[in-house]
C-alpha cells in the first residue's frame, strides 16, 4: 500500500469533526472527504425541496462551494451537515424566490449604486456564476485528460475556488461574501461594519474587479498546467518562408488577410485580397471630427470571416471588442503604448479563448491576425513560448515579443484574433457574386451588424463635407483617412483590372462583363487621383489645417468629386453583380 493510499485511508477513518477542523486549517483532503460522505444525502435534501434534478444538482454545487469558502464560520464542528442542510435549504429557497425572474443578477443592488460602473459581459458580474463555471470547467478538463478520479478533480477546484477569492484582502473579502453569499444588501453590511452604504459600493466594485481580474489569471494558469501536464508546453516560432503574403497596403488588415490567405496556400495579389474581401470599397466616417478611428469602425466578427470566404477559407474567431471608439495613439504619449501602461490595464475576460485559437493555429503552422496588440491598429502573432508566456508579434513592420497576459491590454483594451481554419474550392464567378454583394451592402448602408457611430458607405462622404463646413475636423484623424481611402481605391482598380484580365465566362444577355469590369477600374483609378489631390492638401501625419477657412472650401469640391466618382462605381459594381445574378 503507498502513501498516498494510507492517506486516503486515515480520512476516511476520521469522525466528522476531525475533517471540520482539518478542512478548517486548509486541507482540501479532508474537505473532499466530507465532501464524499455527505453529498448524496445533500443532494437528496435539495431533491425534496425542488421538482427538477438538475436544479437540485446546480443548488448543491453551489451549496457547496459556499461551503467551502465559509468553513471557517462554523463554530460547532459536529454540526457539518445540518450546517450544510442549512445552506442548501437557503439556495432552494433562493432557486425558487427567483423561478419567475431568472434574468436579475446577484449584482442588482449594486448596480443601482454604482452608474459609473464598467460594463462586463452580464453572465460574468455574477461570482455565483464564475465559480460555478471554474468548477465545472475543471471537472471537464480533467475528465476530457483521462483523470476519473473524482478525489483529484475535488482537489483541483477548490485549489481554484481558493485561489480565486484568496485575492481580497481579509476586509474585502468579509464585505464582498456577506454580500454575495449571505445575501445582505450594502445598506445592511454598511450598520454591521461601521462604513457609510458608499463605501461598500466602492468595496464591492473593488472587489468585483479583483476578483474577475483573478478568475481569468487562475483559468491562464491551468490551461497551461493542462498544457505541460499533456506534454505540449512549446516553443513555436513560423519561418519566414511559412509567412507569405507581406503587404504593402495602408490598410493593415489588408496586409495580415493578405498573409493568411497566401499561408493557407491561395495564392493572391494583395489587390485581389482587399477585393474580394471589400476592403478595397470600404469607407466608414466618424463624423464631427472624422477621428483616426473612422477606417477601422466596422464589425471586424462579421467583415472578415465573409470575405475570406470569397476566397475559399473558413476561419476560427475571437472577438472581444468594446462598441467604444476611444483615443487617437497618435497623440498619445509615448509611456501610454509602453509595457509599464499595458501592466495597469486589466487583464482581458477573451485572453484564455485567445490563447487556445493562437496555439491552435500555431500547431497548424498557420500565423494569426491580431488587433491592438500594442496600438489600435492590425498585426500578426508568428510565434508562442508556453515557458517564457510570450507571444512573437509583428506590429506595423515592428517585431517584438508581447506576455500571454498582455495581450488585449493595448490602447484600446481589446482582443481580436482571427486565424485560418480550413479551405475549399470556390470559382471565380462565386468569389465575386460574394464580394460585390458585401460592397453593394456597404455602399447601400444595410450590411449588417454595423457598429454605432460611424457612417458608412456613400453616405460618409456628406459627413466628412459636414464636418469641414462646421470646422471641426481633427488634423492627423483626416490625414489617416485619407491616405487609407485613397490607397484602397487604387487597390481597387487593380482588383477590376486583374479580374477583367481573368473573367472567362460565357458572357450572358445583360452585355459584355469583362467590358463593365474594365469600365470600373478607370472608374476607381480616377477616384484615387482626387485622394491624391487630398493628399496633397493634408499631408499625413501632421494633417495640414483642415480648419483653415481657405483649405475647408477646396476639401469639400474634392470630396463631392469623389463622390460622384464612387456613387458611379458603386453603380457599375451592383449592374456586374446583377449581371452575375
Amino acid at each position: 500500500m503507498n502513501h498516498l493510499q494510507e492517506k486516503a485511508m486515515e480520512w476516511e477513518e476520521m469522525e466528522d469533526a476531525a475533517l471540520v477542523k482539518e478542512a478548517q486549517t486548509g486541507s482540501q483532503e479532508a474537505f473532499g472527504e466530507l465532501v464524499r460522505r455527505h453529498r448524496s444525502k445533500v443532494f437528496g435534501y435539495a431533491r425534496s425541496m425542488v421538482q427538477e434534478a438538475h436544479a437540485a444538482e446546480d443548488i448543491v454545487q453551489d451549496a457547496l462551494i459556499r461551503a467551502f469558502l465559509h468553513l471557517g464560520k462554523l463554530v460547532d464542528v459536529e454540526r457539518f451537515l445540518p450546517w450544510m442542510h442549512r445552506i442548501v435549504r437557503n439556495q432552494a429557497m433562493t432557486l425558487l424566490k427567483k423561478e419567475g425572474q431568472r434574468q436579475e443578477s446577484t449584482f442588482t443592488s449594486l448596480e443601482a449604486g454604482l452608474s459609473s460602473l464598467e460594463e462586463q459581459p452580464e453572465k460574468w458580474n455574477q461570482l455565483d456564476y464564475v465559480l460555478k463555471q471554474v468548477s465545472l470547467s475543471m471537472d471537464k478538463e480533467a475528465a476530457q485528460a483521462g483523470v476519473p478520479e473524482e478525489r483529484l478533480m475535488r482537489q483541483e477546484t477548490q485549489r481554484v475556488l481558493l485561489n480565486i477569492i484568496a485575492c481580497l484582502k481579509p476586509r474585502e473579502r468579509q464585505i464582498f461574501e456577506s454580500h454575495f453569499f449571505d445575501q445582505l444588501s450594502p445598506q445592511e453590511i454598511a450598520r454591521e461594519f461601521s462604513l457609510s452604504s458608499a463605501n461598500v459600493y466602492q468595496i464591492l466594485s473593488r472587489s468585483r474587479r479583483k476578483v474577475i481580474q483573478e478568475r481569468i489569471r487562475v483559468t491562464v494558469d491551468s490551461y497551461l498546467r493542462t498544457r505541460r501536464d499533456w506534454g505540449i508546453m512549446r516553443k513555436v516560432i513560423l519561418s519566414e518562408e511559412q509567412i507569405h503574403g507581406k503587404g504593402s497596403s495602408w490598410s493593415t488588415a489588408g496586409n495580415m488577410l493578405h498573409t493568411l490567405v497566401n499561408t493557407a496556400g491561395k495564392k493572391h495579389s494583395l489587390a485581389m485580397v482587399m477585393g474580394l474581401t471589400g476592403l478595397a470599397f470600404r469607407i466608414n466616417i466618424l463624423p464631427e471630427n472624422v477621428h483616426i478611428a473612422g477606417p477601422t469602425a466596422y464589425d471586424f466578427a462579421e467583415v472578415f470571416p465573409r470575405g475570406l470566404h470569397n476566397l475559399g477559407l473558413t476561419s476560427r474567431v475571437v472577438d472581444g471588442m468594446t462598441p467604444l471608439i476611444g483615443v487617437n495613439a497618435n497623440l498619445l504619449d509615448d509611456s501610454e503604448k509602453s509595457v509599464k501602461a499595458m501592466q495597469k490595464r486589466d487583464i482581458h475576460q477573451a485572453l484564455p479563448e485567445a490563447l487556445d485559437l493562437i496555439h491552435h493555429a500555431m500547431d497548424r503552422g498557420y500565423p494569426v491576425m491580431a488587433w491592438d496588440l500594442c496600438i489600435p491598429e492590425f498585426g500578426m502573432v508568428y510565434g508562442y513560448d508556453d515557458e517564457q508566456r510570450c507571444l512573437y508579434i509583428n506590429e506595423c513592420g515592428r517585431k517584438d515579443t508581447l506576455a500571454y497576459d498582455h495581450l488585449g491590454r493595448g490602447v484600446m483594451e481589446e482582443i481580436f484574433v482571427l486565424a485560418v481554419d480550413a479551405s475549399f474550392n470556390i470559382g471565380l464567378k462565386d468569389k465575386l457574386r460574394g464580394a460585390f454583394h458585401m460592397i453593394t451592402q456597404h455602399y447601400n448602408g444595410t450590411e449588417p451588424k454595423v457598429p454605432a457611430g460611424a457612417v458608412k458607405g456613400l453616405a460618409a462622404y456628406d459627413a466628412w463635407c459636414e464636418a469641414f463646413r462646421n470646422q471641426t475636423v481633427e488634423p492627423n484623424g483626416n490625414a489617416y483617412n485619407i491616405v487609407v481611402f485613397g490607397d484602397s481605391r487604387k487597390y481597387a482598380s487593380q482588383f477590376l483590372k486583374e479580374v477583367a484580365l481573368a473573367w472567362n465566362e460565357p458572357e450572358d444577355a445583360s452585355g459584355n462583363t469583362g467590358v463593365l469590369l474594365e469600365e470600373a477600374a478607370e472608374t476607381y483609378k480616377q477616384l484615387a487621383l482626387v485622394f491624391d489631390e487630398l493628399h496633397g492638401l493634408f499631408p499625413y501625419p501632421d494633417g495640414g489645417k483642415p480648419n483653415d477657412q481657405d483649405c475647408s472650401p477646396q476639401a469639400i469640391i474634392l470630396l463631392e468629386k469623389a463622390k460622384e466618382l464612387e456613387t458611379k462605381g458603386a453603380g457599375q459594381i451592383e449592374s456586374i453583380w446583377a449581371t452575375m445574378n
